[in-house]
């Protein structure tokens, strides 16, 4: 079998899952199933960049998601004056007071000569400049949060439509992957996944906390769709003679409709970032990546910059992670903070790339729909197994209740197993890297 035929039978494979849940659960499912397979190959895609191509273990993946979706707040909701005029201005000059502070402790650190002098100098601008910074940015906090804290209590947005929000969540994580790293691509292996998981844990602890910038844990709701709302839909008179051509109700058929226009936006989207990931990874600079993800050593010899082209690459897949992240919250119509944890979907993310294929950006796509498919249907089919296990039982027996309550642990069970099966039998992934 060739690579082209066996990569055809997988995704078609896929096509059949996601068919097949439509026919035995609902449209409605299978739409679900579709819309965030893409957002999880997106996702997929964006660590493979970082894995696959230079082989960076990046654990905090979910930070960069998480503003992606902080960045569709940012771009579409619209603005609140009251809370603006109340302490905007000390919010900028706060963020300026201490954007120079660090400047100011960089600037001594290589201006001064090495010793006492220079550490103190440096201890005493960080000292000076925090309690200057919290001067002015506690009480423009305070005025913000003050401003009918129920609906808004913060600053709002632009105003600008959703879509927009998706390049911009993709650069808001780009500036901050740069800023990560410049201090952390210094560690390898095991310490730089400690180091991106922590910092992925603080960026998410910033946005549940500082409700003056998304709300914090009140979550912001209402964000602004690309698509139509369901009710406008049901009003629509030419709308309802459509789906009644189809033979559907408008409730069914403005559900999918909008289903099918997000699906859409989303494989647009997909299709663009897969084909520049392909290009990147066959033209001289993928190549250049691959080498020295394979032997630095070699590729310093050769007068190759390996740290700054794992910046590189470490910048671009968190810029696409957060374009994913802008797509999720788009979908959700929500920002909700709690709902990131590194540890669970971090987990999740890497199983679609070692079971797709790590290095193979078709791989990933291929993981990112497969894992997803298996993720929201192995509970429900786990609950149908457990029922039909214990059916001989009589009701109220331990060993039934028991199992079929455990139905609930079957996700975490069966993403063990296929990624025990997948190292076991095809240690490279589904479509490994040639």
């Amino acid at each position: 079998m060739t690579d082209t035929v066996r990569n055809t039978v997988y995704f078609a494979a896929i096509a059949v899952l996601i068919i097949g849940t439509g026919f035995v659960q609902s449209w409605n499912a299978a739409l679900f199933i579709l819309n965030f397979g893409l957002i999880s190959a997106i996702m997929a895609l964006g660590v493979n960049l970082q894995w696959g191509f230079a082989g960076l273990f990046n654990v905090g993946i979910m930070g960069f998601v998480a503003l992606g979706g902080l960045a569709t707040v940012l771009v579409s909701m619209p603005p609140t004056p009251q809370a603006f005029s109340a302490g905007g201005m000390g919010i900028i000059l706060a963020l300026i007071l201490g954007a120079g502070t660090v400047v100011a402790a960089v600037l001594a650190y290589s201006k001064l000569p090495k010793g006492r002098v220079r550490g103190l100098a440096i201890m005493a601008i960080l000292i000076v400049g925090f309690f200057v910074y919290r001067a002015v940015f506690d009480p423009a906090v305070a005025a913000i949060e003050a401003i009918d804290p129920a609906a808004t209590g913060y600053l709002g947005g632009l105003g600008l439509p959703v879509v927009v929000a998706w390049p911009v969540g993709g650069l808001l994580a780009a500036g901050v992957a740069w800023l990560i790293g410049k201090t952390a691509l210094g560690l390898r292996s095991d310490y730089l996944a400690i180091a991106t998981l922590g910092i992925s844990e603080i960026i998410i602890a910033v946005m549940k906390n500082e409700d003056w910038m998304a709300r914090g844990v009140k979550n912001v709701v209402g964000l602004p769709r690309p698509a139509p709302y369901e009710i406008e839909l049901q009003q629509d008179p030419a709308f309802i003679e459509r789906a009644a051509s189809f033979g559907l109700d408008p409730v069914m058929a403005s559900t999918l409709w909008v289903k099918l226009i997000y699906a859409g936006l989303f494989t647009v989207v997909l299709v663009i970032l897969f084909i520049l990931a392909q290009r990147a990874l066959h033209s001289p600079w993928g190549r250049m990546m691959r080498a020295i993800r394979d032997n630095e050593h070699a590729a310093k010899a050769m007068g190759k910059n390996v740290t700054a082209r794992h910046l590189q690459i470490f910048v671009l897949g968190s810029a696409v992670c957060g374009i994913a992240g802008a797509m999720m919250t788009t979908l959700d119509g929500q920002l909700t903070p709690g709902t990131y944890q590194p540890l669970r979907f971090t987990f999740l993310i890497w199983v679609m790339v070692i079971v797709g294929g790590s290095g193979n950006n078709l791989g990933a796509v291929l993981g990112g729909f497969l894992i997803w498919w298996l993720w929201v249907m192995v509970e429900p089919m786990g609950l149908w197994l457990m029922n039909t296990i214990t059916m001989g039982m009589e009701d109220g027996s331990a060993i039934k209740t028991h199992l079929i309550d455990s139905a609930a642990h079957m996700r975490l069970l069966t993403m063990g197993l296929v990624l025990l099966l997948v190292l076991r039998f095809s240690p490279r992934g589904l479509i490994p890297e040639k």
